[in-house]
């Protein structure tokens, strides 16, 4: 591959990246954005930012969900001191946020590039420059493919990797790419037991894909990977047991030779959800010396945000309390609309508002005449489309207008019910407003 070219090519497209994230900042304030300012209408982004508008006093309405400045931050740094402690590069996984200018902070912040799952989710992150990209899935849409096939031929600095895990998904994308000058690279998605999601269940078959896709022209094998958070049972011990035999598929590759005579500089062995990264760094730190360099790729993508409920029960940092602790940095502020009993009340979020498939939202803080006090003795019970159904126990002091300030379960499916999300510091103050791509 020519290095000129190559070069002209990455710094055409991160000047491409870099002018799609300004453009973000020209759109227009206006309905499409829940919660924001309606004075706010036709101010651009970046001239709302600047006015640095206080979420509780600014005319921001409700419900609106605020990211705290200080948590983001916090938890950037904390996974990117994690994977270079632990000597792990980290492709975090981009479906969490869909959030481009996100993407680019974790860039900053030493990622290798974004984990997505779908094309859609590529062709946003291509939109805003990222330059590699891991795709979490086996692609066998022609269309898709041949898209791909298009970026790579474009920019020489572009890297795919994407899973294969059946002979017929083989087949299918070889068909799709026929003629494509630059080969797609894949890993053999290793699956994590019978049960479990997608991936090939046994090694004997994984030779068998592997085989198949030395057979083509259009496809070329760079590695194995798989996701240890669908482990059936799983516990450290199950866990720890799969992710060795991942790592043992990737030896007995490189000793047939189904490496070699490819033109790799490197050989991808790739796990990691938001559960179970440490046992990802404790296994793969003991990966053997192969006959080329390993890329050891990390995937976890729920830490940006962290959470309030499910993330925050299942985080190995729980397990490793030495290495830091990550902090939620979503609320979910709704107003009490109305008090009908001494024993209820209802708040004007709801479903299209917030997270609720692993667990509802988790009443934190009440808010009335600018102070804050905890949320004592309120429970949110269930969810309709626009309200929060509240218990209120005699203690709780809650009336009509309040302020209620709520903790999210799932970032997930936090981040994909709102467009633009307003970043807001300790004492309110809205610093930035993140955009989000679903």
């Amino acid at each position: 591959m020519d290095v000129a070219r190559t070069a002209t090519a990455l710094r055409e497209a991160l000047l491409s990246g870099t002018e799609a994230l300004a453009r973000l900042a020209e759109d227009r304030v206006d309905h499409r954005f829940k919660g924001l300012p309606p004075d706010a209408d036709g101010l651009t982004v970046a001239e709302l930012t600047a006015q640095r508008r206080n979420l509780f006093t600014d005319g921001f309405t409700t419900p609106v969900l605020a990211l705290s400045a200080e948590r983001l931050e916090h938890n950037l740094a904390l996974m990117e001191t994690y994977a270079v402690r632990h000597g792990l590069a980290f492709a975090p996984h981009g479906k969490t946020t869909m959030a481009p200018q996100l993407f680019q902070r974790q860039i900053e912040r030493g990622a290798w590039g974004i984990t997505l799952a779908v094309p859609h989710q590529v062709r946003v992150a291509r939109a805003f420059g990222v330059q590699r990209v891991f795709l979490a899935n086996e692609l066998v849409d022609p269309a898709a493919l041949k898209w791909v096939a298009g970026e790579l031929a474009a920019d020489p600095g572009f890297r795919f990797v994407c899973y294969v895990d059946s002979v017929r998904g083989v087949e299918l994308m070889d068909a799709a790419l026929t003629g494509t000058p630059r080969p797609l690279d894949v890993v053999v998605e290793l699956a994590a037991g019978e049960g479990a999601r997608t991936g090939v269940r046994a090694e004997k078959e994984c030779a068998a894909v592997a085989d198949a896709v030395a057979a083509t022209g259009t496809l070329r094998l760079v590695g194995v990977a798989g996701y240890e958070g669908e482990v059936p049972g799983a516990d450290p011990e199950r866990v720890h047991a799969w992710l060795r035999r991942l790592v043992a598929l990737a030896v007995d590759f490189d000793k047939a030779g189904r490496f070699a005579g490819r033109g790799l500089d490197e050989i991808v062995v790739s796990a990691g959800g938001s559960a179970w990264f440490d046992a990802v760094a404790d296994v793969f730190a003991d990966i053997p010396e192969l006959s080329l360099p390993v890329l050891k790729l990390l995937r976890s993508g729920a830490y940006v945000s962290h959470d309030d409920g499910h993330y925050r029960k299942v985080t190995p940092f729980n397990r490793i309390p030495e290495e830091g602790a990550l902090e939620p940095a979503f609320r979910l502020w709704t107003q009490i609309v109305s008090r009908p009993s001494p024993a209820q009340a209802f708040a004007n979020a709801g479903k299209r508002d917030a997270a609720h498939d692993l667990d509802l939202p988790f009443p934190q803080v009440v808010r009335r005449g600018g102070v804050e006090r905890p949320a004592t003795g309120i429970e949110v019970t269930s969810l309709s489309d626009q309200h929060a159904w509240l218990a209120t126990a005699p203690e709780a002091d809650l009336e009509v207008g309040d302020w209620l300030g709520l903790g999210l379960s799932h970032p997930c499916t936090s981040f994909d019910k709102w467009q633009l999300i307003p970043v807001a510091q300790a004492d309110g103050t809205v610093v930035d407003y993140i955009r989000t791509f679903f």
